[in-house]
Order: structure tokens, then sequence, then C-alpha cells
């Protein structure tokens, strides 16, 4: 679907008017933060999550601006009525500037991803990556060894590089969250190091109202190979088990795995969006 319009600075233009000037030093150095959106039956999943997490990205580096949480919810809510949207990803593009009145807030709406279903029956493969982000907690423009390790992930035919940090644990996807799962207990990488995602909060929340528990640490490879099994969460992904890394077979899709899976597949049916 095409979408007509965008969002600049909450008004309504449309999308031939979009345009980022090439001498706009602050996006060419990406300076800048962002956020995507699922937007499912016209209602944008976590919506306040999401703008929460905008403002703490731009917070961590230092980018100034003048949107309150109110304004951006309001220039989403108009700009999905004016496009007639019921089913999309909404892309927020805040770029920092010299002076806190002269940021500016993209907001556009994109066609979204619908990964194969079986991935979600036999799992995604993956490589690793050895990268680590400056600032874990914000989602900047600077994407270059992200895109980087991403490629490399599709030129290998997978569909996500985990990185991995100077100690050879993995922390995080390109654009993913990364746990593995013994029993009814999830192991997550130490929330200082990666991105919290808003999918991953929503998961994790699932998860301890079904009985799940959650402990932080490195995890390191073998952690990983004498787990039940590992997945991926994000906005588009859901939940995703891990089939292979780095071309080494995890083990079959543990049952806990697939009835959080299922849990959390309830839970975005009934929530209406919200995360409580």
């Amino acid at each position: 679907m095409a979408f007509q319009y965008f969002s600049k600075n909450g008004k309504l233009l449309s999308v031939e008017e979009a345009a980022i000037p090439l001498s706009n030093i602050e996006y060419s150095y990406g300076f800048g933060v962002y956020e995507t959106i699922r937007v499912a039956n016209k209602t944008p999943y976590f919506l306040v999550d999401h703008i929460e997490r905008l403002g703490e990205s731009a917070r961590q580096i230092g980018l100034e601006h003048i949107f309150s949480g109110e304004d951006v919810e309001r220039y989403i809510t108009e700009l999905i009525k004016k496009n007639e949207v019921e089913t999309a990803n909404l892309k927020m593009l805040l770029i920092g500037a010299s002076s806190a009145k002269d940021a500016q807030l993209f907001i556009i709406c994109l066609n979204p991803l619908f990964p194969d279903k079986k991935l979600y029956r036999d799992g995604a493969t993956f490589i690793t990556y050895e990268y680590e982000r400056a600032f874990p907690h914000a989602k900047t423009l600077n994407m270059f060894q992200s895109y980087l390790a991403y490629r490399k992930a599709k030129d290998a035919g997978c569909y996500d590089a985990l990185l991995v940090n100077k100690d050879g644990c993995i922390t995080e996807g390109t654009r993913t969250n990364f746990f593995c799962m013994t029993g009814k207990t999830i192991f997550s990488p130490r929330e200082d190091e990666i991105l919290l995602g808003v999918t991953r909060k929503a998961v994790l929340r699932v998860a301890g109202q079904r009985g799940f528990t959650l402990q932080q640490g490195d995890i390191s490879w073998g952690e990983i190979q004498n787990s039940d099994g590992a997945f991926i969460t994000s906005t588009s992904s859901k939940i995703m088990p891990v089939r292979t890394i780095d071309e080494t077979d995890m083990k079959e899709i543990p049952e806990a795995l697939q009835d959080l899976m299922q849990y959390f597949d309830e839970f975005l049916d009934r929530c209406g969006g919200k995360m409580e």
C-alpha cells in the first residue's frame, strides 16, 4: 500500500514533499534517534512506551528538542487517520540541530514486514558479528556497523546478526533482542549493555505472568549450547526461535518456548495496543 502523507513537526504533508537537505550535518553524521511502531487494526501498539524510549534515546545522546510526549502521540493519531491506516509500521525520526527549537521530527508510514511463518515453526538462522554499540540505551541513526553486520547476515542467507562484545558474549541483534532459556528460566544479557526493546518489555511482562523467571548476565557460547533453546524479539519478529548460530544447530524448539510464543500472540490479540 502506498501511503500519501507523512508528518513533519506535526504538520501533515504529501510524501512528495518529504526531503532532508544534503547540507543537514546532523542527519549526515547520524545525530538523531528513531523508533518503529507496529500498527494493527488502526491501533499503534505500545505507543506510550515507544514515545518514552524515543525521548530517552534523545536524552542519552544529548539531543535537545521541543516535542512533548503528548505532541508526538497527537501527531501519530492524526497521521494514522489521514492515511486511513489499517496495518503499517510507523517510523519516527528525530533529528537534532544546534538548538532544541530547530530539531525536526518526521513520522512516516511504511508497509509492515511479515516474516515467513516457517521461521516460527522451524526457527531462524543467525551469524555472529563482533561489535559493541557506543550508546546501548539509545536507538540512534548511527547504524553503520549494524548495517554492515545485517548485510553480512543477509549475504549468508540469515535472518539477523547477533552482536558479540569484547568478552565473546552475545549482547543483542542488529535490530533484535536476544535470549536463551532453560525450562521456564529466561536468560538475558545485562540490561546495561543492550537496547531495552519495547517488544522485549512486553514479552517479559507476559512471561512473568505465566510463571517464567528472568536472569541477567553474560551469555557465552557455552551457556547457549547448554540451554534448551534461544529466541529473539522485535516489533516485526514478535518472538522468533533461533535455529542456528554460525551454522551450529540449536536443539529443537523447547515446549516452554512454544508456550511463551502462544501466550504472547494471545496477549497481542487482546491487549488493544496497551502494555498493561
